[in-house]
């Protein structure tokens, strides 16, 4: 396949935006799109670009945003008065439409046992309305696919579907490999602009108790690696990207061709990243 890009920056720039409109996308995913004259100059890769969001909390009067110095923006985040400082969530660019300065961020809609939204980012999203103040700080892209790999072998819940839509119209039209996601509900399933080698397996979950990623795990562990050129992108609940790597190594893959990031802990219920 040919060389798939990767770019981390070295100074990662802060964008100001503001709400535009909002939709319940699917029954899983609430959609906002946000804009703004920066917006147009956001330097998207593709595949599974992410950022820092910024967003007000509920308890806050005004969003307070001070400019943050690229790599050095942790320290500088934290010396921020803590009634005053922004929750911070990583989210990754569901769409980019720069020449309307517009970009399209995808939340995951969690729901405890007694039916309320769960999670600070879902429930700012749920309840955004335009002219709601933002920001987010670029961070580039994960996935990072070797140019000679055979194979590329993606798993993932639905915290991790952004990426994986960004990532699979993304790939080179001549990659092979396969996407195993899985999703709470057969309506969250759409088209995904993948290469015609690359079989796409969706997983619904359909029972609320049951546990996310577990489903796509086990499907992944059913896999085994054509050989050990291939590359592997496991991302979502904790088990899911610990476990997926583990097994893809034991059947032959490198930990260096296997690239695992767990967003979130089902026993913590504290999503860190969709």
């Amino acid at each position: 396949m040919a060389k798939i890009p990767r770019l981390m920056p070295e100074n990662p720039r802060l964008f100001r935006a503001s709400v535009v409109r909002t939709e319940r996308h699917t029954p899983s995913i609430h959609r906002v799109t946000i804009a703004s004259d920066e917006i147009r100059d956001f330097p998207f890769l593709g595949f599974d670009h992410w950022f820092r969001l910024f967003l007000q909390r509920p308890e806050q009067d005004t969003f307070v945003m001070p400019e943050l110095d690229g790599a050095k923006w942790w320290p500088q985040y934290l010396r921020i008065a803590e009634d005053a400082r922004p929750h911070c969530a990583n989210y990754t660019v569901a769409g980019h439409r720069p020449e309307l300065g517009e970009m399209d961020i995808d939340f995951v809609v969690h729901t405890g046992a007694d039916g309320q939204l769960e999670g600070r980012a879902a429930i700012w999203a749920c309840g955004a309305r335009p002219g709601d103040e933002l920001a987010l700080l670029d961070q580039g892209c994960i996935f990072h696919c070797p140019d000679d790999a055979s194979e590329v072998v993606i798993a993932a819940e639905e915290t991790g579907l952004p990426a994986v839509v960004g990532i699979a119209r993304s790939l080179p039209r001549d990659a092979v490999g396969r996407i195993i996601q899985e999703v709470p509900s057969a309506l969250d399933i759409r088209d995904l602009d993948a290469p015609v080698g690359v079989t796409v397996t969706w997983l619904v979950r359909g029972d609320a108790a049951a546990v996310p990623g577990r489903a796509a795990l086990a499907e992944l562990q059913r896999h085994v690696p054509s050989d050990d050129r291939g590359y592997a992108f496991v991302v979502g609940e904790s088990r899911l990207a610990t476990e997926g790597r583990r097994h893809l190594h034991r059947a032959g893959l490198p930990k260096s061709r296997i690239t695992f990031s767990g967003f979130w802990k089902h026993e913590a219920r504290q999503p860190a990243m969709a």
